[in-house]
């Protein structure tokens, strides 16, 4: 008799301008890792140590958006990913990286490279190596579609997880307001 299995559901996650605290509390869902490795197959992750990002089903996103490579990114995991996940305060409205949108970005560059104790004779960097900053930090949503947003800062393993089983059993997720943080 053979026996047909359906597909596993692919699930690649990245992270742009955070602090990566929302991969953090991914991690923590622990030993239930192993029951969802039974509906799911992990591309890029930390999970894998895979850099580039196949086809996935479901992305999972974290960080705000700083800079030229981190639209680049967030462009191209967009274009592998049914279905796109913003996780967090910072994917979802810049987070703690947009607390410098108040002020200009030449002004932020002088004051943090030429004027600190300490350097004296720096220089804001410049090397093609480096990605350009962008003037402002972005949500994702303000550069692409994102189906679903699941905020907090970070929000908790548990949060994460009900998240995820709800969308992998096809239900809408719901996520009580109470489990939302934002420590």
């Amino acid at each position: 008799m053979n026996i047909v299995r359906k597909p596993k559901v692919r699930i690649a996650t990245t992270s742009l301008a955070g602090c990566f605290g929302c991969h953090m509390s991914f991690l923590d869902i622990d030993e239930r890792l192993i029951d969802l490795l039974e509906l799911v197959e992990f591309d890029r992750s930390p999970l894998t140590d895979i850099k580039a990002c196949g086809p996935c089903d479901i992305g999972i996103i974290e960080g705000g958006v700083c800079n030229a490579e981190n639209v680049h990114v967030l462009r191209a995991f967009r274009e592998q990913c049914t279905t796109l996940v913003a996780l967090g305060a910072c994917a979802i409205n810049g987070g703690l990286p947009a607390q410098r949108n108040h002020l200009e970005l030449a002004t932020l560059l002088q004051e943090v490279y030429t004027t600190r104790p300490g350097l004296a004779h720096g220089g804001i960097p410049n090397d093609p190596e480096l990605p350009l900053p962008l003037d402002k930090v972005h949500p994702l949503h303000e550069v692409v579609k994102i189906d679903h947003f699941i905020p907090g800062c970070p929000p908790s393993a548990d949060v994460i997880w009900t998240f995820l089983t709800d969308l992998l059993a096809g239900r809408k997720p719901s996520l009580d307001r109470r489990t939302i943080h934002f420590d």
